[in-house]
């Protein structure tokens, strides 16, 4: 007993021993908290402090305004069509890519990582070259009175192009590290390929699936460069959120500018919120897990 407590005493001291002094430790948490204080908390303090400047009436009057509130709904109405064509598209991709060999397999994937190395404007400016009035297809788009640059489709097919990555690039390597074990078996059983994904697949990612969800929504929601080439500032009709902010500002209406994008960091708060909140269920349910198979291994 006594050799056993002294092992455990030289193990204790030389975890001590292999921990860098204290004075590191305080100045590496200094530094963290002193970057967070000076780029996060306080332009989010200055966003609030600008917006109630004039008090809670002109903060109340900015955001009931009627372009603002159309900024509102046509952010929200983005979101409503990007959000499931980049779920589906995700969860297609991810379970191609993960659960099977195919030929082309890592093109597909850096495919999916094209958002992430192209400028957000470039992209936007990839739409306007491709449906403008001079683009490819525009002339046969104004002849059929379709118009998707300057206009609605345009705003959203950007906002797509620029978030569809997320949710793909959450579920990929969730899906690879379970493996086709379970899927095979449930093929074995006689279950086709939708009762598997549904049955089988989909419980087993839905809490990344969750969080991949979140994290391209809070794009969706903040998105400014693709969607100002193609959205034209057309006041009330193709500006979002992010752009009627930019129309205020440059119109000196300063108040009104940070009492909408108060809405914005509003929604960041919550979006982070979210993120943690999926975080920690996931590692409670993971902690879980591991325990039962410890308890089954030990049985």
């Amino acid at each position: 007993m006594a050799g056993a407590i002294s092992r455990l005493n030289r193990r204790v001291s030389a975890r001590k021993s292999a921990l860098d002094p204290v004075w590191i430790q305080r100045s590496a948490i200094a530094i963290v908290l002193t970057f967070l204080v000076l780029i996060l908390f306080m332009p989010l303090a200055a966003v609030f402090r600008e917006a109630l400047r004039k008090g809670a009436g002109a903060y109340l009057d900015a955001l009931s305004d009627r372009d603002t509130l159309l900024a509102i709904r046509l952010s929200l109405l983005t979101i409503a069509i990007a959000l499931p064509c980049n779920v589906i598209f995700g969860l297609a991709a991810s379970w191609a890519i993960a659960k099977f060999d195919f030929r082309g397999k890592r093109v597909l994937i850096t495919l999916i990582d094209l958002p992430f190395a192209v400028s957000p404007v470039v992209s936007g400016l990839i739409y306007v070259l491709l449906f403008g009035a001079q683009g490819r297809l525009g002339p046969w788009l104004l002849a059929h009175n379709i118009h998707i640059i300057f206009a609605v489709p345009g705003i959203v097919l950007a906002t797509i192009f620029v978030t569809f990555p997320f949710v793909a690039r959450e579920l990929i390597p969730l899906m690879e590290s379970q493996g086709t074990d379970e899927e095979e078996s449930a093929v074995v059983l006689g279950a086709g390929g939708w009762q598997t994904f549904r049955r089988v697949t989909l419980p087993n990612i839905k809490w990344g699936l969750l969080y991949g969800v979140i994290l391209c929504n809070a794009r969706a929601m903040g998105e400014f460069g693709a969607v100002s080439v193609v959205s034209g500032h057309i006041r009330g009709k193709t500006t979002t959120v992010p752009l009627h902010v930019e129309v205020l500002y440059n119109e000196y209406n300063f108040v009104a500018a940070f009492a909408v994008a108060s809405i914005l960091a509003l929604l960041a708060l919550v979006t982070l919120l979210l993120k943690s909140l999926v975080e920690w269920r996931a590692r409670k349910i993971e902690q879980f897990v591991t325990e039962d198979q410890n308890e089954e291994s030990a049985g």
